[in-house]
């Protein structure tokens, strides 16, 4: 343990061991007030439905782990290659995200832009002149431009604290397509309709809620000439400074005039069609309400995750694959796969059952069934095993005789001893021989 003196000599504070920087002014960069980085879903999926169904859904992708992996022969896990790549996709995916948050951050984009970027930010050689290099760093990049073999993208620089455009080749960038982009990205796709309904409703709403008081006065006199028409103009401006100069909005008018008010509820069938075409998109994107809620049943999680997150986890598995993943390392059984953590969806009180089943079948150990529950594992070496701990392990009994053995052991006086059980006076036929 380092002395007092080492201590006073070696300790450093955020706080206390740092300039005055307002006198001596040090330039860190750009700066901004809000996050710089985030993404910004695009202004008329940002207050509606649509932000809702794009958080849901990317915060339950992020959830299931994406690992660099190595598989068998027949495409089975065999275990977890710790890479770099491995390291952006599980725990640090540069220098402002986690992996879950990048992941997080890639399924927004995607969903909302319908097709988006993974750049390699950081590698270990350039990716124009090799194909075997390490990736350090990723970032979710939007896609501005396309060529015929390369990519213009807008992506976030951390060293400058900004968002600059960059042209890549397509074969060094994972380009990832919405699988749902008929659904949520076409131009007259059942989201956007919706989109633009409830905008529409945004508007009327807007327009009721305004404070007008949509009034018409019937004036006492006919306005046909100009001077008419600047004496009513003179009545109007009068009673508008009535009620704005009145602490409770109050004006009087002449007994000769007229007052009608139009600021009644407009009756049209808006909110129908956008009740309509949620459940339309709901059910193409394979969500109900009760996903959306957190309340969804079994049977609903399975077909959600089914017929929603598996598709988006195949389309980024699947490029990330193809593009950062060379064919020497694929010839090598490597892969990049998805893993659902199955008991996550479980009630405790079927969690016994379970494990009974899972141990008595051999399908995992003791101390497999303890660490998905949250227990530490057990210093065991029978907790390891795949092994039905309901059948006691007899290992003292005798090896079993084969049943040629058995006839080996025959000798010559059992044979003799069956040769006196025949009779002496039994008569054989012409030519035999004997037994």
């Amino acid at each position: 343990m380092p002395s007092l003196g080492e201590r006073l000599k070696r300790s450093w504070n955020a706080f206390i061991n740092k300039k005055d920087e307002v006198e001596t002014f040090n330039y860190y960069g750009e700066v901004s007030s809000y996050r710089p980085d985030r993404i910004r879903l695009l202004p008329s999926n940002e207050k509606s439905i649509v932000a809702a169904i794009t958080t849901r859904i990317s915060i339950d992708v992020a959830a299931i782990s994406i690992q660099h992996v190595k598989l068998d022969q027949n495409g089975r896990y065999v275990e977890t290659i710790k890479s770099p790549l491995n390291n952006c996709l599980t725990l640090d995916a540069n220098l402002d995200q986690t992996g879950r948050a990048f992941i997080q951050d890639l399924v927004a984009s995607l969903l909302d832009e319908g097709c988006i970027a993974v750049l390699p930010t950081d590698t270990s050689a350039n990716p124009d002149y090799t194909n075997s290099y390490d990736i350090y760093e990723m970032r979710v990049a939007k896609i501005i431009a396309w060529y015929p073999d390369k990519v213009r993208l807008k992506v976030y620089n951390e060293r400058r604290g900004r968002h600059e455009e960059v042209t890549v080749n397509k074969s060094t960038v994972a380009i990832i397509e919405n699988p749902l982009y008929a659904v949520m990205n076409e131009p007259n796709s059942t989201m956007k309709r919706l989109v633009r309904n409830m905008n529409y409703l945004d508007q009327l709403n807007a327009n009721n809620s305004s404070g007008k008081l949509d009034l018409i006065i019937q004036l006492p006199y006919v306005i046909k000439t100009d001077a008419r028409r600047k004496q009513a103009e003179t009545r109007r401006k009068d009673i508008e400074d009535q009620l704005a100069g009145s602490k409770y909005g109050i004006a009087y008018t002449d007994g000769t005039e007229k007052i009608t008010q139009l600021n009644r509820s407009l009756d049209n069938n808006l909110q129908a069609q956008i009740e309509y075409l949620t459940g339309q998109l709901y059910g193409q994107l394979g969500i109900t309400e009760n996903v959306i809620k957190g309340i969804a049943d079994e049977q609903e999680s399975i077909n959600y995750y089914n017929r929603t997150i598996e598709p988006i986890l195949s389309a980024i598995t699947d490029e990330m694959k193809r593009k950062f993943l060379t064919k020497t390392a694929r010839s090598q059984n490597q892969s990049i796969s998805f893993f659902r953590d199955p008991f996550k969806l479980v009630p405790i009180n079927s969690i016994a059952e379970i494990a009974d089943k899972f141990t008595r079948n051999e399908i995992l150990s003791s101390n497999e069934v303890r660490g998905i529950i949250g227990f530490k594992p057990v210093n065991d070496e029978r907790a390891d095993e795949l092994r039905n701990k309901n059948l006691n392990e007899n290992t003292d009994a005798p090896p079993a005789v084969s049943t040629n053995d058995e006839v080996n052991d025959v000798g010559e006086d059992d044979l003799n001893q069956n040769e006196s059980l025949i009779p002496e006076d039994i008569q054989f036929p012409e030519g035999y021989d004997g037994i």
